[in-house]
């Protein structure tokens, strides 16, 4: 079991924990926690702002406070909450605070200068927003953290932020740090989650612990198929992908979706375009064979895209429809996506395909396929991508800030490469040009899926760190990035 990628829920968290009762495991936390923080601590001892909530994640805070103390650092512990209502080991862990000479302050305190600020207000036991004091307390912790350029230490998940979507519904901790317990939680990884956990750290505290809920994407999850190209190939050996879209005006995308399929080792590429006014030929890329859309379904394919740029004309579900019928591994897409979305005669035609069939919708395309709203997907980013992929019979990839991908059986990932420079235009159609290459060959669904996803947001990840970004990052370029990345994949496994 890779325990470093797994992620856990709330509610086998509980039954883990309830499990090993017996074991000091608010102790083995702090402990873990006041290393961490020890770490982070200002080497010029300047105080140290510990804020203490009134269940056991203000336990797991005491704890750090008096091994903090022990360690000679000028501790600052907030807690306003009543002390006979606190847990059973919340309790034992303030009593013990108290008995090593540590004390407690009802607000926090004006210092000049914080060397480190730790946050156990409420960790993950809290879903809906934190109000009156604890509100106020994130948002001063916040404004210090930033004022002083001083950590902010996270126990377990940042407070105000649900530990299982990611989302955050009102005010939440901007951690510098999480020191997550036990396991790591997908909240953390999606959503919200990304721009408030900073660098996550997992604290296992040495427990024997279930089957991970999900998991989170990684190389390994594809291994077997990143093999070196034998010599005695050619173009055929390498599959032809067509790309089906290119409406009135929005030749684009379906132009991308292609390049990104040729310069990932399709063997051949075919576009299909609507538009008739599109170009015959991509001056860019020559190598693309572009065709009338009535004579795309005579090429010999091998993975078909439908939806780039596709529009919503009559003629465009016509063509949806007969994407569905066709007997290849299908990418639906961008608008093929609203058509299905909105022709209820099409579901039955996805729910019974032979062939395979992967959907990649963003947030407002899932809501119109699940007939909810944006914000209903957001705040329950897992629960709506595995909804679609068991309404649809298909893998899903829920695209946004960590992309959820789900497989029909209810198996769930969730993708952490990437970054901001993805939300340009393009992205989408670069990705799903991405998946048809590796469909085509011969990856399985699940597979082209988890590798195509984590290849794109490496690509733009490989691109930032070359300074091309975030900021101004175009679809055009992760194409080129996503060769080099695949390609530095397969010399490793050749190594």
């Amino acid at each position: 079991m890779d325990t470093a990628r797994d992620l856990y829920l709330s509610a086998t968290l509980r039954r883990i924990e309830a499990r090993h009762a017996n074991l000091p495991l608010m102790q083995r936390a702090g402990l873990a926690a006041a290393d961490f923080a020890g770490e982070l601590a200002d080497p010029r001892n300047r105080p140290v702002l510990i804020l203490a909530g009134p269940g056991n994640n203000g336990g797991d805070a005491f704890v750090v406070g008096s091994r903090l103390r022990e360690r000679f650092f000028a501790v600052h512990l907030v807690f306003a909450g009543d002390p006979a209502a606190l847990p059973a080991d919340a309790a034992a862990a303030r009593e013990a605070f108290l008995a090593g000479g540590g004390s407690t302050l009802g607000e926090i305190p004006e210092i000049d200068h914080w060397g480190l600020i730790v946050d156990g207000i409420f960790g993950i036991g809290l879903r809906r927003a934190p109000e009156g004091r604890y509100a106020e307390w994130i948002a001063t912790a916040n404004r210090l953290a930033q004022r002083d350029a001083c950590p902010l230490l996270a126990l377990d998940c940042p407070s105000g932020l649900d530990a299982d979507s990611g989302r955050r519904p009102g005010p939440c901790i901007a951690a510098t740090h999480t020191i997550s317990f036990i396991a790591a939680k997908p909240g953390l990884y999606t959503g919200d989650g990304p721009d408030h956990g900073g660098e996550i750290r997992i604290a296992s505290l040495d427990l024997s612990i279930d089957e991970a809920d999900g998991r989170r994407v990684s190389p390994a999850d594809f291994a077997e198929r990143l093999q070196p190209r034998r010599r005695n190939t050619h173009k055929g050996s390498f599959g032809s992908v067509g790309i089906l879209g290119g409406g009135k005006s929005m030749s684009g995308a379906a132009l991308l979706a292609g390049r990104a399929a040729l310069r990932l080792g399709s063997g051949r590429v075919y576009l299909g375009l609507l538009d008739p006014d599109a170009p015959t030929v991509d001056p860019v890329q020559p190598e693309l064979m572009i065709r009338r859309v009535d004579t795309l379904f005579q090429a010999d394919l091998q993975a078909l895209v439908c939806g780039p740029g596709l529009g919503h004309t009559s003629e465009a579900v016509q063509y949806v429809e007969q994407a569905l019928k066709c007997p290849l591994p299908l990418v639906l897409d961008a608008d093929a996506l609203n058509i299905l979305a909105v022709d209820g005669r099409l579901e039955g035609n996805l729910y019974n395909r032979i062939a395979p069939a992967i959907l990649t919708p963003h947030p407002a395309e899932a809501a119109r396929l699940l007939g909810s709203s944006v914000r209903e997907v957001q705040d329950d980013r897992i629960g709506a991508a595995r909804e679609m992929a068991a309404r649809y019979a298909s893998p899903v990839a829920l695209k946004g800030c960590g992309t959820v991908l789900a497989a029909s059986d209810g198996r769930w990932w969730i993708n952490t490469t990437g970054n901001p420079g993805l939300a340009s235009a393009g992205m989408g159609d670069v990705l799903s040009g991405l998946i048809a290459t590796l469909l085509a060959q011969n990856w399985s669904p699940e597979q082209a899926l988890l590798g195509a996803v984590h290849l794109h947001g490496a690509a733009a990840d490989a691109l930032v760190a070359a300074s091309h970004g975030p900021a101004g990052l175009t679809a055009s370029e992760v194409i080129d990035a996503a060769r080099q990345v695949f390609n530095g994949w397969l010399a490793g496994r050749q190594r």
